[in-house]
């Protein structure tokens, strides 16, 4: 079975693909998926459904096969099993990046495996289940980037250098100040040129909701087409959130 989505990232292709490839950041923005897991290069996530009053929750591993960081081709494999039934679903997913005015497109191309009895459900309905909750992840992206976007311009616009300690004339330093001041900045330089900056950790978010798939799709109480939809939407959707650690470009 094959599926096609589009969907629009409001920054550059140049600023769009590292953060395309930022998994921990992308994984909040995908509807009911959380990042569980890492194991050389298999990235173990969740996901979590609601059928009326019943939860169900999903585990799926995804892996990098191939990236092409100047053509902006991304290439994944990953599968998610229900974790009580017989639920599967593997999948290949291609997905491109295409610049226009400013803003890029991301094509997303899925080659998708059912096993097992939900196998017998149409494309139709899980086509535009994917779609809708593609949907609600390109939302939620687009609010992610142009939230940090704001906040690195506020960021810079608010911060000034700090003002040099004023001196006043005719007033001698004492020894001991003098000593402890030169020690101190010593320290400062030695420890400014020995440490690398690193990068601000990632602020703790509320867990993730599960998607109700009966208020999405308006589905019948039909629980073997939930498994189909769930299992392949942890891999569609989870698939779109992905690192580009140990990977070149």
């Amino acid at each position: 079975m094959k599926l096609e989505n589009t969907f629009q990232i409001p920054v550059p292709a140049d600023d769009a693909w590292p953060v395309l490839l930022d998994l921990e950041r992308l994984a909040p923005c995908v509807p009911g998926a959380t990042l569980t897991s890492r194991d050389g290069d298999d990235f173990h996530g969740k996901i979590k459904v609601k059928l009326g009053p019943v939860g169900l929750t999903y585990n799926g591993v995804i892996k990098i096969l191939s990236q092409d960081a100047d053509a902006k081709v991304a290439v994944l494999e990953g599968g998610g099993r229900e974790t009580r039934g017989n639920g599967t679903a593997k999948a290949v997913i291609t997905c491109r990046l295409v610049e226009s005015g400013g803003i890029t497109d991301v094509f997303v191309d899925t080659d998708l495996a059912i096993t097992g009895k939900p196998a017998q459900f149409g494309r139709g309905a899980l086509a535009d289940v994917a779609g809708t909750l593609i949907g609600t992840f390109a939302d939620n992206l687009a609010a992610e980037i142009t939230s940090s976007a704001g906040g690195v311009a506020d960021e810079a616009s608010t911060s000034t250098p700090a003002s040099a300690p004023t001196e006043v004339a005719g007033a001698k330093p004492s020894a001991t100040a003098t000593g402890a001041g030169a020690g101190a900045g010593a320290g400062a330089g030695a420890t400014g040129s020995a440490s690398t900056p690193r990068p601000a950790p990632i602020a703790a978010r509320p867990a993730a909701e599960p998607i109700d798939l009966m208020a999405v799709a308006g589905l019948s109480t039909n629980r073997q087409l939930v498994i189909a939809l769930a299992a392949a939407l942890l891999v569609i959707l989870f698939l779109l959130a992905r690192n580009r650690r140990d990977c070149s470009g």
